[in-house]
């Protein structure tokens, strides 16, 4: 192929690249001030991870610039701080990059461009999709675990403890990764935040309504006065009835999803066996020619489609 040598030189260089940027991550010299806090056993708190960010953000402020240009940059970091990924939107962009120009080059390299332009939309796709699955469910796992917060949270408020000991007190008898959550905000609260700013950069941060409308209660009950835990009682009882109402409505569209998952995985699943049973018979779509066109829009298709189906399945309670 007349262009193989052009594009393993790409894959090299881009292999150079992904381990510099490993052997980065792995030599970089932590702040002095982190390693003070760590000696007074603060491992791990709000200042060292933003410092931490920062060191890592710093590396890649000109993608981050042209992210925020462009009005991705926000969106993205907030997607992967509601996903718990460790990454900023400069790192997990240089991520869906590399995996749309291993799948473009191996998939030229195997069968032509075509199929390369194939592999490499299926590595800019996969990673947001996954980004948003993930995203998703710790939303969703939070919320589940909210009726127990509420729970928890009612009792310590009864034994006479104060918010910010309730906070603790729900960091250590949760399950991740509603402790995570309910960790950071009594670290901040330890380290000079109010309470009500930290329990908004929670609701903020995590995305859940239901999580909202609990911080929402405790702002105004402490600024107005009133029993709070009476409040937060009955908004537990609301986020019981809304959850039980939110599974019933997956298990009745149930079978609508699993078709939307088959749908989409029969003809992959179909290509790949035809490409290792009937190689010259599928190979007719990646000859030269306006036929290379086929799989690229069959690819765009699917999903669209598959995204059709999530939107008309995601129903609002």
């Amino acid at each position: 192929m007349a262009g193989g040598p052009l594009l393993f030189g790409i894959l090299l260089a881009l292999s150079v690249l992904l381990g510099f940027i490993g052997l980065w991550s792995l030599t970089n010299v932590r702040d002095p001030v982190e390693e003070r806090m760590r000696k007074y056993g603060v491992s791990q708190e709000l200042a060292g991870e933003e410092e931490e960010k920062k060191s890592r953000r710093r590396s890649l402020t000109g993608l981050a610039r042209l992210l925020t240009g462009f009005g991705l940059g926000h969106r993205l970091a907030r997607s992967l701080m509601r996903a718990g990924f460790p990454f900023t939107a400069a790192e997990y962009t240089v991520i869906i990059l590399a995996a749309a120009v291993v799948g473009f080059t191996v998939g030229t390299l195997a069968m032509g461009y075509s199929l390369g332009i194939v592999l490499g939309l299926l590595g800019l796709v996969l990673p947001v999709m996954y980004l948003r699955y993930k995203e998703g469910q710790r939303v969703r796992a939070i919320t589940w675990q909210l009726p127990d917060a509420l729970t928890l949270l009612v009792g310590a408020l009864r034994a006479d403890l104060g918010l910010s000991q309730a906070m603790q007190f729900l960091a250590d008898n949760l399950p991740p990764p509603a402790s995570v959550e309910f960790a950071w905000v009594s670290r901040a609260v330890s380290l000079g935040m109010p309470v009500n700013q930290a329990l908004r950069e929670m609701a903020d941060r995590v995305g859940s309504d239901d999580l909202a409308l609990m911080v929402t209660a405790v702002t105004v009950q402490s600024e107005m006065g009133g029993n709070l835990a009476e409040t937060l009682e009955t908004i537990g009882e609301t986020v019981r009835e809304r959850i039980r109402m939110f599974r019933q409505v997956r298990v009745l569209t149930a079978q609508q999803r699993l078709s939307g998952y088959i749908l989409t995985a029969a003809p992959i699943f179909l290509a790949f066996w035809l490409f290792l049973t009937q190689p010259d018979y599928i190979g007719r779509l990646f000859q030269p020619g306006p036929i290379r066109l086929v799989p690229v829009v069959a690819v765009v298709l699917q999903v669209v489609g598959f995204l059709v189906i999530r939107k008309i399945m995601d129903i609002e309670i």
